[in-house]
C-alpha cells in the first residue's frame, strides 16, 4: 500500500468536510439531550456514553451537527507542516494559514495567554467544563504544531501565538505540589486533576519555548512539572494516567503521549538525569501494548477495543526513534491499514472482536490519522530519503 497516495486520499477527504465532523464525545451537544440530562452529572455521562458507544451515528437525529475542534485543527497544521518539510509545495503553506486563522478565531477568551478548549460540553466524573473551557492538553499540542511552523515557514506570528500559552499554563492552571519542587498543571482552569500525560505535554512545550523567551520561570516550571511525574513513574516503566483511586489504568496513547513529551526535554538538552526511566519506559511501551502483528493493545493487559489513538501514537513516537523500531513501526502502521482504514480516504474509530465501529470522527480520528501518516512520511523520508513508502498489505 502506497502511504503517500493514501494520505492524499485523506486531506482530499478532510478537506472537503473543511475539516469540520462529529466527536465521540460530542452528544451533550445536542439540544434535546441537554433537556432530557436535567444538568445532572450521571445523567450527562450516562447519556454521552449511549452516543459515542451506539454503532450508529444518531447525531444527526439528535440535532448534532459537524463542527470544528480547535485540536483536530491543530493537529492538521501540524500535518501539512510536516508535509511541506517534506516537500515544500504552496498548497500545503496554503492549508497552513488557513488552519491557523480558525485557530485564532477558536481562542478561548478571557485567560491570560492564547489557549483552546473543545467544541463541546464536557462532563467527566469530577468536573462539568462548558464548551471552550481550555486545556493543556489541546493548547499544548497545537502550540508544539505552531512552534513547528515557525521552524518550518520563519514567520513569527506562528511563535508568537505559542508564546502566548505560556502565560495561560503559568497563570491561569492550578498546581498540585509533590514537595517544593515538584508540581503537577491541572488539566484545566477550573479543576485539580493530576494526569500525567496532560502534565508533560504542558511541561514539554514550555521546554521548547524556553528556547525562544529565555525566561527563568519558564524553565523551572517545565522542570519541576517533569519532576513530578518522573517522580510517578512506576518501577517497570509505566505510568498510571492519573493519581486518583478510579484513574489507576495504564493505557497505550497515553503512554505514549508521556514519552514523547519525556523526549523533547532530551533533545533541548534538559532532563538527563532521566534518560534511564525514559528508556525504561519506551521499552515498557515497545514490550507491553502490541502483538505480534503490530496489533495495537488498548490497555497494558488488555487489547480490545483497539481505539485509533493507539496505532496513531505508536506510529507517531516510534517512527522518531529511528531503526531499532523500525520493524514495530512498519507492522503497527501495516494493521492499521488492514483493518481501520476505509480505503477511501478516512479512517474507522473502533475495532472490537468481530466488530467495527465505522463512524467518521474528524478530531478523534482522521486529524489523528494526519498527524501519524505525515509524521511516519517525514522521518521515513529523514531514514531513507525516499519518496514513495510502500507497506506490504
Amino acid at each position: 500500500m502506497n502511504i503517500e497516495k493514501e494520505t492524499t486520499k485523506l486531506i482530499q477527504y478532510c478537506e472537503k468536510q473543511s475539516y469540520r465532523g462529529y466527536d465521540p464525545y460530542d452528544g451533550l451537544n445536542s439540544s434535546i439531550i441537554k433537556v432530557l440530562t436535567l444538568k445532572n452529572k450521571y445523567l450527562r455521562i450516562i447519556a454521552t456514553q449511549l452516543i459515542r458507544r451506539c454503532p450508529v451515528n444518531i447525531r444527526p437525529i439528535l440535532g448534532i451537527k459537524r463542527g470544528e475542534n480547535p485540536k483536530g485543527l491543530g493537529l492538521f497544521l501540524w500535518g501539512y507542516t510536516k508535509l511541506y518539510q517534506k516537500d515544500p509545495k504552496p498548497e500545503y503553506r496554503h492549508e497552513v494559514e488557513y488552519l491557523f486563522s480558525r485557530l485564532e478565531a477558536l481562542v478561548s477568551k478571557g485567560y491570560s495567554g492564547f489557549c483552546w478548549g473543545y467544541n463541546f460540553d464536557w462532563q467527566s466524573r469530577t468536573f462539568f467544563r462548558p464548551e471552550g473551557t481550555p486545556t493543556i492538553v489541546n493548547s499544548s499540542f497545537i502550540g508544539h504544531a505552531l512552534i513547528d511552523a515557525y521552524e518550518t515557514f520563519g514567520d513569527r506570528k506562528y511563535l508568537d501565538r505559542a508564546l502566548s500559552i505560556r502565560h495561560f499554563i503559568l497563570k491561569d492552571l492550578r498546581r498540585t505540589m509533590h514537595d517544593s519542587n515538584s508540581f503537577c498543571f491541572s488539566y484545566t482552569p477550573v479543576d485539580t486533576a493530576v494526569v500525567h500525560n496532560a502534565n508533560l505535554l504542558g511541561a514539554a512545550l514550555l521546554i521548547r519555548l524556553f528556547k525562544h523567551c529565555q525566561e527563568p520561570e519558564v524553565k523551572q516550571a517545565a522542570l519541576s512539572s517533569l519532576s513530578y511525574s518522573m517522580k510517578h513513574q512506576r518501577e517497570d516503566g509505566s505510568w498510571y494516567y492519573a493519581d486518583t483511586p478510579s484513574e489507576k489504568w495504564i493505557d497505550s496513547f497515553h503512554t505514549g503521549f508521556n514519552l514523547q513529551a519525556i523526549r523533547y526535554f532530551l533533545s533541548e538538552g534538559f532532563g538527563e538525569e532521566y534518560r534511564e526511566g525514559y528508556n525504561r519506559g519506551v521499552n515498557y511501551y515497545a514490550e507491553n501494548f502490541f502483538l505480534n502483528d503490530g496489533t495495537p493493545k488498548f490497555f497494558h493487559n488488555r487489547t480490545y477495543p483497539v481505539d485509533f489513538h493507539s496505532p496513531a501514537q505508536a506510529i507517531v513516537f516510534f517512527s522518531g526513534e529511528g531503526e531499532q523500531y523500525q520493524g514495530l513501526t512498519n507492522r503497527i502502521l501495516k494493521w492499521t491499514m488492514d483493518n481501520l482504514y476505509s480505503g477511501k480516504g478516512w479512517f474507522y474509530f473502533r475495532k472490537s472482536p468481530g466488530y467495527t465501529n465505522k463512524i467518521s470522527y474528524m478530531r478523534w480520528t482522521q486529524s489523528w490519522a494526519f498527524h501519524a501518516l505525515t509524521e511516519f512520511l517525514l522521518n521515513q523520508n529523514a531514514c531513507k530519503n525516499s519518496e514513495n513508502v510502500v507497506i506490504n498489505s
